[in-house]
């Protein structure tokens, strides 16, 4: 395939794909969003927040339009990504350690608590191939130091704990890595981001970015908060998205800006891979929302509901990609695509191997970086989500247009046709029964497949106390009726208060 591409001289000549890419490894820059939704930046509809550089990306690269995270929430996509694995393969199937709701209908399984370090990941993949390898930002895939990224291939791991305002956030177990006074976490992801290009620019490196935010509790910084609070109007804090959530984006924004101008300045835009994307769908509001303290976040429209569900609003996500050698600039392409498709995409652009003996979900994306417009061949993408977070424990398998979510207590089926209704308004399971009973079967031959953990029935089932929330950790309630945690911060002058 021949695609014109900009050389260092400034100058466009016609190489041939193959022979670019057969000359030196790309660079790999994964930016990996926490919580942001597909309708949360400019490129894909929203004309509230400023997004300039990921809309930027997007112009100059390939924007997926029914690209899904793997999970419903954080952990089990971050375990797809690291692992190439549906991670029902590995029983990460909830943000660690998950939820309990012990008088439900039925009884959730145990989530795996770490990555298991007999696991491959796509750091030790390219690793072993020659890459530098780094990671900063959040893990969630295990808390015991035997268990960071440094342990799972990372060469550099800075692991960030904490909430995003300055003061607030440490590395783990790095005193040497500190933020300057007063800084806000994601300009100190950008800075350690920076500093890792910079150090291994004359050689293939692998960074994977991960900041916080947009995850709440919400905060961000005055400047940024106060301009969507004019823009909001007499709406103020009640307009969708949160005037301090669009600040946390646009601080996202401006991370995502530092490392794509860093790259330019060292040279390597031309060999440079750089993917944009979210572990999940937005977050609408707190799984334990307290009307007296919780603000509601954003909106996913035109998809359905949000974090911690299989509807669309919950995995769904944007997924960007610039690599100017492969990638035509201004694309876009419906191929429905997955997280766990990154690790063999990464290891192909590379020349690495696949593990032999780990079995990988995952496609190649590269025929569709090259051509937009072609499909993969996968019959089916699967999700496993059986918990009780946001909504009710489910699975769910999109074949081509068709989507099929089954609720695992024994609540019922729902069809949807998304050409038509990507919305999820129209459940076509009774209308359609010989396609619903299908899907239903290649599911169900999926969790058996990959060793799913299914829900068990309750005894203790209690109506009146279903909706509880107790802390696995010291299975307790989370809150004593009557009681209300203290609102967070949401500024730096809010926290000098």
């Amino acid at each position: 395939m021949w695609r014109m591409i900009l050389v260092a001289s400034g100058v466009w000549s016609v190489l041939s794909v193959s022979m670019v890419l057969g000359a030196e490894k790309p660079n790999i820059v994964l930016l990996f969003i926490d919580d942001l939704g597909w309708h949360d930046v400019g490129c894909y509809g929203n004309d509230f927040v400023e997004t300039p550089r990921i809309d930027r990306l997007a112009a100059e690269g390939l924007r997926f339009t029914d690209f899904y995270a793997a999970g419903a929430v954080c952990s089990p996509t971050r375990c797809a990504v690291q692992s190439g694995q549906n991670q029902a393969r590995i029983g990460i199937t909830a943000h660690i350690p998950g939820h309990w709701r012990p008088f439900e209908r039925v009884i959730t399984p145990m989530t795996t608590m770490a990555l298991p370090l007999e696991v491959k990941t796509v750091a030790e993949a390219l690793g072993d191939s020659g890459y530098a390898t780094g990671y900063v930002g959040k893990w969630h895939l295990g808390n015991s130091r035997s268990h960071g990224p440094g342990k799972q291939g990372y060469q550099f791991s800075a692991v960030i704990n904490g909430p995003h305002l300055p003061g607030r956030y440490r590395v783990a177990e790095r005193p040497d890595l500190k933020p300057a006074a007063g800084q806000y976490r994601t300009d100190f992801e950008a800075d350690l981001a920076v500093r890792f290009i910079e150090q291994n620019k004359t050689r293939p490196f692998f960074l994977m970015v991960s900041p916080y935010a947009v995850h709440i509790p919400l905060a961000a910084m005055s400047t940024k908060v106060e301009k969507y609070r004019r823009k909001a109007g007499a709406a103020g804090d009640r307009h969708l998205p949160h005037p301090v959530y669009a600040a946390m984006i646009e601080h996202v924004d401006d991370l995502v800006g530092r490392v794509v101008d860093t790259i330019a300045e060292t040279g390597l835009t031309a060999r440079t891979m750089i993917v944009v994307t979210s572990d999940n769908g937005g977050l609408y509001r707190r799984y334990d929302y307290q009307p007296q303290v919780d603000p509601t976040v954003t909106g996913n429209g035109p998809l359905r509901d949000e974090k911690g569900s299989l509807y669309e609003g919950g995995i769904r996500v944007p997924l960007i990609v610039k690599y100017p050698p492969l990638v035509p600039p201004g694309s876009t392409s419906a191929t429905p695509a997955i997280s766990y498709d990154f690790f063999p995409t990464f290891t192909d652009l590379a020349g690495t191997q696949l593990p032999e003996n780990q079995a990988i979900d995952g496609l190649s994306l590269r025929p569709v970086l090259e051509d937009p417009s072609a499909g993969l061949d996968r019959e089916a993408v699967h999700f496993h989500y059986p918990h009780y977070h946001h909504s009710r424990p489910a699975s769910a398998i999109r074949s081509g247009k068709w989507k099929l979510i089954e609720f695992l207590d024994g609540t019922g089926m729902e069809l949807y046709d998304l050409a038509r209704d990507m919305g999820e308004k129209e459940n076509l399971a009774s209308q359609h029964p010989g396609r619903t009973t299908a899907l239903r079967k290649q599911l169900q031959v999926w969790r058996v497949a990959v060793g799913a953990r299914m829900p068990l029935v309750n005894p203790h089932y209690d109506s009146a106390r279903a909706g509880e929330w107790w802390n696995r950790r010291t299975a307790q309630p989370l809150h004593a009726a009557g009681q209300l945690r203290r609102p967070f911060p949401r500024t730096e002058k809010e926290q000098s208060k």
